[in-house]
């Protein structure tokens, strides 16, 4: 929110409103000595040490390797980076395991659910924005560094906090907080020709490897990464054994997919893999998959105790079908290059073990509606086939009809059963086989209760006489009333101030524009006034010079910004103020500070460049600010975005003013 100047103190209120922000968006983070996810993010950070210092022996036994031709020296670095890439895979797999672990501390639920996936936050080292700031701020903006000390060590406490965001909506406000101020940043700092100068370090989510870039872009994505991965183990820790539980969850997943979804659709050149087009692709279709898989488990909850309704039965029999084809979905793309190279084993096993096990509940819900459902009417009956045959309506019938004899409808369930048995003993098989998954005992727990559950109900069916053995019995046909959708984060739900809002509004003065200040310039009252008229807001702008008038005589022109009157600050002074201010002095007239914009406020020779993270907002307002063009991105950067950014209009009416 632009902040509007006063006569009485410029910004104050704004200043006031902007510090009570600042210290309530910290209840979002977690300390490191005080928290139990405090202590895996340094265990994390330890790991990523370890791992940085083991791909730096490795760069160099490769470069030797390389560059020798002696077969001795070259066996030995052979062997030697032998044991570097083992190192590295038990680093890794140590990391897989605290990212498996990350809800360790979840609230244990009343029923028992299938665990989901969260995804690790991605960490970075700290980063000092004084050095670089300050010399912005007096070399470009002409002013004191120095004097921004609060300023700045504000931006620097709050990325600070950033970095170890609560998993609860106070962190994930933290984070949205920090990324509005990136806009910020970007909008007043960042130039086409030339970026910050700042590194940005940080660590892969999915393996730990480091990456680092000079563009503010990178950081912003990182952030919006973090935001997506967030919503992940919000929605894992919930607990699904309540519709409110069930409900949130998929809203947390929802979030999480359209995070990934904007990154990807405005990302490429990924410097580090868990930010690449096709891992992002992955992350989006897992978290649809679960969100699917929480819509199921809402509709169990609301499903009747005893299985006599055969359509409610069915329904849940084509969710299910309808959970395992997600997962199919995700398991083909973890097992294709290059997101096989990288994703932990233990999320493939468990997606592929979550895949056997819908299809087999799938089945087991068959079985019920065929077995213990009630006589249905035959105006449904061609509904039911298509459940179980997967025809649409149109089409002729490829085999047998929906059995109406009860013999024959024990004998088709019974078949639906023994698929369900297999599936389930499939599940068990690949659980057993992931030395990582069989640390999850309540994955097992729920595999095993469904195995026993089927095997219950087959002894049921399966009569002494019954020597005659059903045909396989059909897939079920994937069918949802709720298909989950990603929804994009909502930036306008943090309204933020710009910290750095004395420096004037983003109008004009950011780095990409280029100005020279005069003044004070002593304007006397004449006859007629002081000889020109003014409009706009937040600077006011000098619409017209009389010629020949005091104004013109003073040196004043067409298209200069008011930024001081009588030694006052006017920069965020509405036009009313400003008038007010100039009819109130007297015969002795008003001293003035101008500021005039200098043509090619882009050096030549830029070009035609992408804006760097400008398209991820559909307006401006949605960060609860407004600028007035957004900065674009570095030459040829490693990170870039590929969709225009929208233009926005300067804050402020653009009304004539009376002539003073």
């Amino acid at each position: 929110m632009v902040p509007e100047g006063r006569l009485d103190g410029a910004g104050a209120g704004e200043e006031s409103a902007r510090l009570q922000a600042a210290g309530s968006v910290r209840k979002g983070c977690d300390l490191l000595a005080n928290s139990q996810h405090g202590c895996l993010q340094s265990r994390r950070a330890r790991i990523h040490q370890q791992i940085n210092r083991e791909l730096r022996m490795r760069t160099g036994a490769e470069n030797l390797y390389r560059a020798t031709s002696n077969a001795w020296v070259r066996e030995t670095v052979a062997l030697e980076l032998s044991y570097v890439n083992s190192s590295l895979q038990l680093l890794k797999e140590e990391l897989e395991g605290l990212d498996g672990n990350v809800d360790a501390n979840q609230p244990q639920s009343e029923g028992i659910t299938v665990p989901m996936i969260p995804l690790g936050l991605k960490e970075t080292k700290q980063l000092d924005w004084a050095t670089p700031l300050k010399e912005l701020i007096s070399g470009h903006f002409g002013e004191d560094g120095a004097s921004y000390e609060a300023e700045i060590r504000e931006l620097e406490d709050l990325r600070q906090a950033m970095r170890t965001p609560s998993r609860s909506e106070a962190g994930l406000e933290l984070l949205t907080a920090y990324y509005n101020q990136l806009c910020f940043q970007e909008a007043r700092f960042v130039t086409p020709a030339r970026s910050l100068g700042l590194l940005f370090h940080w660590y892969d989510s999915l393996t730990g490897v480091p990456a680092q870039q000079r563009a503010l872009a990178f950081e912003k994505g990182s952030v919006l990464f973090n935001i997506g991965a967030l919503h992940t183990q919000i929605g894992a820790r919930q607990d699904r054994s309540c519709p409110e539980g069930t409900s949130c969850a998929v809203e947390a997943f929802q979030r999480a997919a359209g995070a990934f979804s904007l990154l990807r659709e405005n990302f490429s050149h990924a410097p580090s893999p868990d930010m690449s087009p096709a891992s992002l692709s992955m992350l989006e279709q897992l978290m649809t998959a679960q969100a699917q898989e929480c819509v199921f488990e809402g509709l169990s909850l609301q499903a009747p105790v005893a299985p006599r309704d055969c359509l409610a039965q069915l329904h849940l029999a084509q969710e299910a079908a309808q959970v395992a084809a997600e997962y199919r979905l995700v398991h083909q793309t973890m097992a294709q290059p290059p997101v096989q190279d990288y994703v932990p084993f233990p999320w493939t096993t468990l997606v592929h073990v979550k895949a056997e096990y819908f299809r087999a509940l799938a089945h087991y819900h068959a079985a019920l509606a065929l077995c213990d459902g009630a006589p249905v009417a035959e105006a449904e009956l061609p509904a039911l086939e298509q459940i179980f045959l997967g025809l649409p309506a149109s089409s002729e019938p490829r085999g047998p009809a929906l059995p109406q004899e009860q013999e024959e409808r024990r004998k088709l369930g019974k078949a639906h059963l023994k698929r369900a048995i297999l599936g389930q003993e499939e599940a068990l098989r690949l659980h057993a086989v992931c030395r990582a998954l069989r640390r999850v005992d309540l994955l097992q727990v729920v595999l095993a209760q469904a195995l026993r559950r089927s095997l219950a109900k087959y002894s049921e069916l399966d009569l002494e006489d019954d020597f005659c053995e059903a045909a396989e019995a059909p897939d079920v046909r994937p069918k949802t009333r709720r298909r989950p959708e990603g929804r994009a984060p909502s930036f306008s739900r943090v309204k933020v101030a710009d910290i750095f809002h004395r420096l004037g509004p983003l109008s004009v003065f950011s780095a990409k524009n280029r100005w020279r200040l005069a003044g004070p310039i002593h304007v006397a009252r004449g006859e007629g006034g002081f000889g020109f008229t003014l409009r706009g807001d937040a600077p006011v702008l000098i619409a017209a010079v009389v010629p020949g008038g005091r104004a013109a005589a003073a040196g004043l022109k067409q298209g200069d910004y008011i930024v001081s009157v009588n030694g006052q600050p006017c920069r965020w002074w509405k036009h009313a103020d400003v008038v007010a201010q100039l009819k109130g002095v007297g015969d002795e007239g008003v001293s003035l500070q101008v500021l005039t914009l200098l043509p090619g406020a882009e050096p030549p020779g830029s070009g035609d460049r992408r804006p760097a993270l400008g398209g991820l907002l559909r307006s401006q307002k949605e960060c609860g600010w407004e600028t007035p063009e957004p900065a674009q991105a570095s030459p040829r950067p490693l990170l870039g975005w590929n969709r225009k950014a929208k233009r926005g209009k300067t804050g402020g009416g653009l009304s004539p003013a009376p002539q003073p």
